[in-house]
């Protein structure tokens, strides 16, 4: 009866630590010392929990559209710094600075600045001051 419930005890705190284990830091996904900026078209906008996302469209030098995946802050970070879902949709055009994916065969990065048409600039957890 013990081992059954040491089992119980033990399964229960693995399925406890898995979401702290598949968290990770920025600098573990993103290579900070490899600048990336793409020019686009926002194809999606996710507010999920750990972190968010924009997807966008990008054209290549040789004019092939490439489907790029750019993470940011968490919503609740983002939102409370002043960002509202509704500002950027599907079809806004924007530039994106940011850092490359380790893997350098990946269309990802780490969002750090998204900058509209209209020059307005978001940062990793929403508007940022004009500099």
């Amino acid at each position: 009866m013990k081992k059954l419930i040491y089992a119980v005890l033990f399964s229960g705190l693995l399925v406890l630590a898995i979401p702290a284990w598949a968290h990770h830091s920025f600098a573990a996904a993103y290579d900070l010392k490899q600048p990336i900026e793409v020019h686009g078209v926002i194809t999606q906008v996710l507010l999920r929990n750990p972190h968010s996302w924009f997807a966008l469209d990008v054209k290549d030098a040789n004019g092939k559209v490439e489907n790029w995946m750019f993470e940011a802050g968490t919503p609740s970070g983002m939102i409370r710094n002043g960002y509202k879902p509704d500002i950027i949709k599907a079809g806004t055009e924007v530039t994106i600075k940011g850092f490359h994916a380790r893997d350098a065969s990946q269309n990802r990065g780490m969002l750090r600045e998204l900058i509209t048409s209209d020059g307005k600039v978001y940062g990793l957890f929403g508007p940022q001051e004009s500099k």
